[in-house]
């Protein structure tokens, strides 16, 4: 089993799983459209499209941001999933057959991670299920701080935005503020804070090295 504090997390997706069972639902996205929108920000994190590298995608669900990226002519990433939850790793592996997708809980003791290029974590932060806020809190610092230490060049992840009219019960709204002082004190201070994408969260790009990020990637078809 999974250690605490993220296993009401994982376990909230894996109902939504069982429920569904594929499609943007089965991993809490209200639409296809807006799961589209959300993985092309995550690719807006890769600097150069054309320019081979790996991508991790960390908590991948179901896997579809490997064709995603495919379609959106990011063919030259190398994609690799991770999920801790073993019915998601069966899930993702059974729909990208040939793909790498890894089964593994970062935080457990002994975990090794190998590096890439970049990492993304697509919803890995925007529910908080039970946990407290500080609870929360303290999970995504020490799950930032694992994860950027095994990325070379960059990391996405996103959280839901404190400028909206209202704050789910089960939802992670951080202070933009605190969250910026904590990257900038202890994990990189060239980083990329992004409210303009037309839904209620924020991205952040954070990366090791000074340089563009690839803002004009839009929707797939």
């Amino acid at each position: 089993m999974t250690p605490q504090p993220h296993r009401s997390i994982i376990a909230h997706y894996e109902d939504c799983l069982r429920s569904h069972g594929d499609g943007a639902r089965a991993v809490d996205w209200k639409s296809a459209e807006d799961a589209a929108r959300r993985y092309d920000v995550m690719l807006g994190l890769v600097r150069d499209p054309a320019h081979p590298a790996s991508l991790l995608d960390f908590g991948c669900g179901l896997g579809a941001l490997r064709a995603h990226a495919e379609r959106a002519g990011f063919g030259a990433l190398r994609y690799t999933g991770l999920e801790a939850s073993a019915e998601f790793a069966m899930a993702a592996r059974s729909r990208n057959p040939g793909t790498e997708i890894l089964r593994l809980d970062v935080l457990a003791e002994g975990a090794v991670l190998p590096d890439f290029d970049y990492i993304v974590m697509n919803g890995i932060f925007t529910r908080r299920q039970d946990l407290t806020v500080p609870a929360m809190e303290q999970y995504m610092q020490r799950l930032l701080a694992v994860l950027f230490k095994s990325c070379r060049v960059g990391l996405a992840f996103n959280v839901m935005s404190k400028f909206v009219d209202w704050e789910g019960e089960a939802l992670f709204h951080p202070d933009p503020g605190a969250l910026l002082t904590f990257i900038g004190a202890t994990l990189t201070r060239h980083f990329v804070l992004r409210n303009d994408y037309g839904l209620h969260e924020t991205t952040f790009y954070l990366y090791r090295e000074p340089g563009p990020f690839n803002r004009d990637q839009r929707p797939g078809p």
